[in-house]
């Protein structure tokens, strides 16, 4: 029988894992995925959050190793969407009394949408709600990184229920941050925000603000929907998060992206690769054959000088270069200081490589140099003219 795990006294970890599910949304989950639900024991029995359908029988088996289901009393959706909300009609089924509380107006409404009017309570800012021996205080996070996201926040115990944010896309045996490697879990939650919560910079910076604003001494634990609980290392994850993801502040790093054909492209590439190295920039080489394009926003996050490459094929760029910017492009990363430069060999007409800078200035990059586009295979001149580019670039 699954069990749950106790994470304070009173307080479980019921939640799921996906050890073998590797895509979400276009995001690749190389590392599996969590769907993390907590059970709290009081006068109230209080479930926050729940799982993905296709778990809720885990769900309830790791309930029923503390408390028989139909005790519950109270749900918490802090976030609508499907991989928390999917197992709350099964356990209104097996708890038909159980009150159901969302975020005021779009959680009751995006509940509703999904799955009729189940009687749910609405809750907004401010608002708080006794279960017993403890309270919860609401905080709504609009576009953290829907409209209906919210936190809840224990007061007795410490423990923010924060859903997506701080999460990571991160399956482990170990729930704790400090069981884990630490490494594995910072780069993690820095994949999960770069292709989930970068859209929402103001917003996730509004977020860890109001966190903030609890007290220096409020918060024990971070618990997110998504990977492990936050105990020994709530400081770092909060830094990380107000003073790399979503500060907006650009490291001197490139990111060279490209795909090619001939090995023409690559070629280009490779010379702008070394050309920022030489001039003592961290740089990284991405091929969007080899590498999956949320790897390449992990990078992206804080890379101040980004280059995409692609050559000429039916007068367009490469589609898989297309999808790429596309994917980017809806991420939101337009940037004051972020540099931009685009590049490509061709054969009849420069119009990947054109069309390359195109989409880099409909992102919003600054881009000091115009594209760089050479017909067919590179020479050593060519090159080197392209290593100058980059010079010219960082000036």
């Amino acid at each position: 029988m699954l069990s749950a795990v106790q994470i304070k006294p009173d307080i479980y970890w019921v939640g799921a894992l996906d050890w073998n599910e590797r895509e979400f949304h276009g995001y690749a989950t190389d590392a599996g995925i969590t769907y993390n639900a907590y059970l709290i024991l009081d006068e109230k029995v209080t479930l926050i959050d729940t799982t993905k359908g296709t778990f809720k029988n885990e769900l309830l088996e790791r309930i029923s190793s503390v408390i028989d289901p139909s005790k519950i009393d109270i749900v918490i959706s802090n976030h609508v969407e499907g991989d928390h909300s999917e197992s709350i009609p099964t356990i209104r089924e097996v708890a038909p009394n159980c009150k159901i509380y969302s975020s005021a107006p779009s959680g009751v409404k995006g509940l509703t949408g999904h799955y009729g009017d189940l009687g749910y309570e609405s809750v907004k800012t401010g608002d708080t709600l006794s279960i017993g021996k403890r309270t919860f205080t609401f905080v709504q996070t609009p576009m953290v990184h829907w409209p209906d996201n919210m936190v809840t926040y224990d007061i007795q115990d410490k423990i923010l229920f924060s859903n997506d944010a701080f999460g990571q896309h991160y399956a482990t045996s170990k729930r704790f941050d400090d069981e884990n490697d630490m490494c594995e879990v910072m780069h993690q939650a820095r994949k999960y925000y770069a292709n989930i919560v970068q859209p929402y910079r103001a917003q996730a910076a509004a977020a860890v603000k109001a966190v903030r604003g609890l007290g220096p001494d409020a918060l024990d634990m971070i618990a997110p929907a998504h990977g492990v609980i936050w105990r020994s290392h709530v400081a770092d994850i909060l830094d990380a998060y107000e003073q790399v993801y979503s500060s907006g502040v650009v490291q001197e790093k490139a990111l060279v992206i490209y795909d090619t054909m001939y090995d023409a492209t690559e070629s280009i590439a490779r010379a702008l690769t070394d050309a920022f190295q030489q001039q003592g920039i961290s740089t990284k080489l991405m091929s969007v054959k080899k590498s999956h394009e949320s790897d390449i926003m992990d990078e992206f996050l804080d890379a101040k000088y980004i280059c995409v490459g692609s050559p000429t094929m039916n007068s367009q760029m490469l589609s898989s270069v297309a999808g790429f910017l596309t994917y980017m492009k809806g991420l939101s990363p337009k940037n004051g200081d972020r540099m931009g430069f685009a590049f490509g060999s061709y054969g009849w007409a420069p119009l990947g490589p054109n069309n390359v800078q195109k989409e880099l200035e409909s992102a919003g990059f600054q881009l000091p140099e115009k594209a760089l586009a050479i017909n067919w295979t590179p020479s050593e001149e060519q090159l080197s003219a392209a290593r100058d580019k980059v010079a010219a670039l960082i000036a």
